[in-house]
């Protein structure tokens, strides 16, 4: 009879890696971010959150990445 193989289990030779996981104080960076109020159009809020939904984001994450990228290619032209 042939023994079941568990799936889960590693196969071949273990090889240590090294940690390259930053340690839990290097996660918890303050951003430098500046809390602001913007006014958008429904269908810009509506298309956003449309696609976080879609990809399993956040709306607003998403919108500010948006702006940031747009600040980025234009502050030094």
């Amino acid at each position: 009879m042939k023994r079941k193989i568990d799936e889960d289990m590693p196969v071949g030779k273990l090889i240590r890696i090294k940690d390259t996981l930053p340690p839990p104080s290097e996660l918890i960076m303050p951003k430098d971010e500046v809390k602001g109020t913007l006014a958008l159009s429904r269908r810009s809020i509506q298309f956003f959150k449309d696609q976080a939904r879609r990809n399993h984001g956040k709306y607003q994450r998403m919108i500010r990445e948006v702006v940031d990228r747009y600040a980025s290619h234009y502050m030094y032209r």
